[in-house]
């Protein structure tokens, strides 16, 4: 079976997730195309990620040009579904955060896509993310492309579920994806319960590189690593001062940002105004191989998080017989069991942070062992990312046997 992905931007350093499942896809007997709407020129550090970049469709590479010509071409030749399309356009637009020229260049990228998916005789398409990737998804087909549907993966579609018209996209989807029970149950409350059955629970997976050749012994040094965008929502501003204040009570530790993103100059000038150069270490974007070495050498992931989907980088940790400390965030709960695969606190309470923070300094070896391995079971058996792909194509086959 031949489909098609479609993603805002691929490949990309912090969504590591979609080429695994792809590439899973693959191994399973997909046939993929890539296509994104940008990317071709973004800066990337992972040589999977500069292959997959030379497998994929671009839509804005070569400018305005080709899309004006496909959408008269599409005008001209299928006026019908032309008119459809345009009306729902005009709808989505009116209710959205970006104003309605925005809505029509989408329009302009489905039909340029929509010709990409019948030379290729592409039987399904699917998006990630609920945001404008969705949308052109959509609208390619309303214009005569194949059955369609999309993952969530929050927070930002929860943010928002209105004003990007999630609603709608997902009566219009065959089949919509949410990474976490808790995502399911977000999605739940946008739509009647008769579309209930669409929302389907397919969790991200964990390369097999992440569970080949794992030391089973615990990490003895005190070091600690927190992977992710350095953004508002991951806290990493709250790890510091929670690390401001372990230093002042004495505690030895060393704690790795990995990472970049918008707030790195506040998070640089925090390390710097409160003197934590000794112990912080900001890494910029790392590649997958990096993020592994940097987990394998930590006592436990630190995700201080204010809002979340599901994190992969958990996956990957527990995957490495690592624990974790995190929050009562979104999904994290369904993954880190407090007491067992690491320590849970409440989302921006900084004393609970530095209680478990000490708590994992003061765990003798046979804890975090202990925890290390029943992480390691946890994630072997809910994200392994074949067994998650085979979901996925079992859910394109009876989408494409639905349509014939």
């Amino acid at each position: 079976m031949r489909i098609a992905y479609l993603v805002n931007q691929y490949p990309k350093t912090s969504h590591t997730f979609i080429r695994r499942e792809i590439l899973a896809l693959e191994r399973a007997g997909l046939e993929v195309m890539r296509i994104s709407l940008r990317g071709w020129d973004s800066e990337l550090v992972d040589s999977l990620d500069k292959l997959e970049r030379e497998q994929t469709r671009y839509v804005l590479r070569d400018g305005a040009l080709p899309l004006i010509l496909a959408l008269l071409r599409t005008a001209l030749f299928r006026p019908l579904l032309f008119a459809q399309a345009l009306a729902l356009t005009i709808r989505m637009g009116r209710r959205a955060e970006r104003r309605l020229p925005v809505h029509l260049v989408y329009l302009a990228e489905a039909c340029q896509i929509c010709f990409w998916l019948h030379k290729g005789t592409i039987r399904h398409l699917h998006a990630h993310f609920g945001t404008n990737s969705a949308e052109v998804a959509m609208l390619v087909n309303i214009l005569g492309g194949p059955p369609w549907s999309f993952t969530v993966h929050g927070p930002e579609e929860f943010d928002k579920p209105h004003s990007i018209g999630l609603p709608e996209k997902i009566r219009r989807s065959a089949f919509v994806v949410a990474i976490s029970s808790y995502g399911r149950s977000q999605l739940y409350r946008m739509v009647d319960h008769i579309y209930w059955a669409k929302v389907q629970v397919v969790h991200c997976g964990i390369d097999r590189m992440f569970f080949d050749d794992i030391p089973v012994q615990p990490v003895a040094l005190p070091r600690f690593v927190c992977v992710g965008r350095l953004c508002e929502q991951k806290g990493q501003l709250l790890l510091l001062e929670a690390a401001r204040i372990l230093k002042a009570k004495g505690f030895k530790f060393e704690l790795v940002l990995a990472g970049d993103g918008d707030m790195r100059a506040q998070v640089e000038a925090f390390v710097g105004d409160h003197k934590l150069q000794s112990i912080v270490r900001v890494t910029g974007w790392i590649s997958s191989d990096q993020v592994r070495n940097e987990l394998l050498a930590a006592r436990a992931l630190v995700l201080p998080s204010f809002a979340e989907g599901l994190p992969v980088v958990i996956m990957e940790a527990m995957a490495l017989r690592r624990p974790t400390i995190s929050t009562f965030v979104a999904g994290i709960p369904e993954l880190v069991s407090p007491g067992k695969t690491g320590w849970l606190v409440p989302a921006g309470d900084v004393d609970a942070l530095v209680i478990a923070i000490e708590s994992c300094l003061d765990a003798t070896p046979e804890v975090l062992k202990y925890m290390g391995d029943a992480a390691f079971s946890a994630v072997a058996a809910a994200h392994n990312v074949d067994k998650e792909a085979a979901k996925l194509a079992s859910l394109f086959a009876a989408s494409n046997a639905s349509r014939n």
